[in-house]
């Protein structure tokens, strides 16, 4: 009876973690999302600065089409590519997202707010900072945005590409298509804003880099592995350890987890073995097989 027990509970860590704070994490998501569609409206559009994401390929089709309508149109496409490719239950995560982001979008379009729109430079700084922290809240959540980044996941879980590159992969084509339209020095523009979201974002969320390693030791061995395996697709890898104190062997669980999988992994660990004890240290490169299970 034990037993059976304990594998219902490891079936449901996933489902527990997802459902934990949700006020919270929905407060927090809807904040993002606005604070996003704020930056979109009063800095990105007016000056046609083409960064990447849904919001990019608005600009790119603004002459025919609103704004809000083409955002609609590729969160629709994606939401639909995303129930095919990841499943239902990762496309219902992002569906939230993929309503309220137009919406905002919207409601903020008409913005009076006074910025120096002579000085491009300045407009695109302030108007990464703001979306670098409006991406950090929404990835603190764990919820998708979907649109864009729904592409993105497409790729890493179906090409095994990994996150970074199917990134620039998506967002580099926007942007192309953005300095082809706009002129080239958009491009330039373009790298700056990234570079100051991925900086402001990694900085909300936790660290500076675009992965973090987990060290685990747990009591939980092989209920947090098998976690890890099934719920984050993720591959780990066993190390021998023994306390410098009590002299005790144990068992250290080390995996590589993208910043956007944070939460999840966090809280996974937590909820199965509260006692756990691990550190989390930035990775800025990774390479090897076993950072994805196959």
């Amino acid at each position: 009876m034990g037993i059976f027990k304990k594998k219902i509970i490891d079936k449901d860590v996933l489902k527990i973690v997802e459902n934990k704070d949700l006020l919270k994490r929905y407060f927090l998501l809807v904040l993002g999302l606005f604070l996003s569609a704020l930056a979109y409206n009063v800095f990105f559009l007016r000056q046609n600065l083409v960064y990447g994401g849904s919001g990019g390929i608005a600009i790119l089709f603004q002459n025919y089409l609103d704004p809000t309508i083409t955002i609609l149109i590729v969160q629709a496409v994606a939401l639909i590519l995303g129930f095919i490719f990841l499943g239902k239950k990762k496309a219902l995560n992002s569906v939230v997202g993929s309503i309220l982001y137009p919406l905002f979008v919207k409601l903020t379009q008409n913005a009076n707010i006074s910025i120096p729109s002579d000085d491009i430079m300045l407009v695109a700084i302030c108007g990464a900072v703001l979306a670098g922290v409006a991406s950090g809240l929404t990835s603190k959540t764990g919820f998708s945005t979907g649109g864009t980044d729904t592409f993105i996941h497409i790729l890493v879980n179906k090409f095994k590409i990994g996150f970074g590159p199917a990134q620039l992969i998506i967002n580099g084509i926007i942007v192309l298509f953005g300095g082809y339209i706009y002129g080239w020095r958009i491009i330039l523009y373009a790298l700056i804003i990234l570079y100051i979201m991925s900086i402001i974002t990694d900085k909300v969320v936790l660290g500076i880099s675009e992965n973090k390693v987990f060290y685990i030791v747990t009591t939980e061995e092989e209920r947090v592995k098998k976690y890890i395996l099934e719920n984050l697709s993720r591959g780990v890898t066993i190390i021998d350890a023994h306390g410098g104190y009590s002299n005790d062997k144990k068992k250290m669980i080390m995996v590589v987890i993208p910043t956007s999988e944070f939460y999840k992994t966090k809280e996974g660990i937590l909820q199965i073995d509260p006692g756990a004890f691990f550190n989390i240290t930035d990775s800025y490169q990774v390479y090897g097989a076993d950072t994805h299970r196959k």
